[in-house]
């Protein structure tokens, strides 16, 4: 019992990472329709800025407010300089374009901080483990991740549903061509949602980094599992990233932790081992193939 709830917390955990990423990548998709393979890469600037200040000043939190500003200033950046040149071309030209990104910002990381990866303490105040239920200790660290992100998710919420920015940006999704014609300074729009979807990967590799090295190209592997999140949940929809995130981050951890296990009992262990790491890794892939024969526009799509 006490394995289980463990994974499960370790599933949010990377659930509420995933969220991070899929929030921004779906907002910028659905909305300005650009297909952006760099948003991996904002979340290694993220990790990088706050690992190099934390490492600089002593102070975690200082790292955090570095690695914010920097995913976010360079976010906008790309935006003016490379982005805004590519909405009107086809989604090839966005895929080649963002992809050349991926390869400008790993041999810029990999020429400033070399290719060693940078290991980033954990806060004093969040080491640790606190007992969620007797006898099962769990990492502080990662419960504040947790918490943090779900933090996050009822903030947009809140965002996207109450304000007159989110009313737009709720618009601009289900159709750009009207609010241009309403008068809106649509570019400022487009480059407010980037901008928000580069903190947010940016937290997300901040938040990654005392849990995992901070490496050149760290952003490429979890950018896949964002993609699933998205296709899952539905492009354009936060709530669906919500959904998806968590879908895919406890379908991801609870396969790896339990099925070499469960086919060990019909079957010999090395070939039990192989098998269910094969599943495992897998198993995502399966599960947005069975929710798109379902549900072919994800499970929250945007209304449009």
């Amino acid at each position: 019992m006490s394995l289980i709830l463990e994974q499960i917390l370790n599933g949010l955990q990377l659930g509420v990472t995933l969220f991070l990423l899929a929030a921004g990548l779906t907002l910028v998709f659905g909305i300005m329709g650009v297909i952006n393979l760099a948003h991996g890469s904002l979340f290694m600037v993220g990790a990088y800025a706050a690992a190099w200040a934390a490492g600089r000043t002593g102070s975690y939190a200082l790292g955090a407010l570095a690695g914010l500003a920097a995913a976010a200033l360079i976010g906008i950046l790309v935006e003016f300089v490379v982005l805004r040149r590519l909405y009107d071309r086809n989604h090839l030209d966005q895929v080649l374009a963002t992809f050349g990104l991926i390869l400008f910002f790993n041999q810029g990381t990999a020429m400033l901080f070399g290719r060693q990866p940078l290991f980033v303490d954990m806060p004093a105040l969040l080491s640790g483990a606190v007992e969620i239920i007797p006898g099962v200790p769990y990492p502080v660290y990662r419960l504040a991740v947790i918490a943090v992100g779900l933090l996050v998710a009822a903030g947009l919420y809140l965002l996207i549903n109450h304000t007159r920015i989110g009313m737009l940006v709720r618009a601009g999704a289900t159709n750009r061509e009207m609010v241009r014609a309403l008068g809106v300074d649509v570019r400022l729009l487009y480059t407010l949602v980037f901008g928000l979807g580069a903190l947010l990967a940016g937290l997300a590799g901040l938040m990654a980094g005392p849990l995992s090295s901070v490496q050149v190209g760290m952003g490429e592997n979890i950018l896949i599992l964002t993609f699933v999140v998205v296709v899952i949940g539905g492009i354009g929809s936060v709530r669906g990233a919500v959904f998806g995130a968590l879908l895919v981050g406890l379908a991801d951890t609870l396969l790896r932790a339990f099925l070499p296990g469960l086919l060990r009992g019909v079957m010999a262990g090395p070939e039990a081992d192989a098998l269910g790491a094969g599943i495992s890794s897998m198993g995502v892939y399966l599960l947005m193939a069975v929710v798109l024969l379902l549900r072919p526009r994800g499970l929250f799509p945007a209304h449009g």
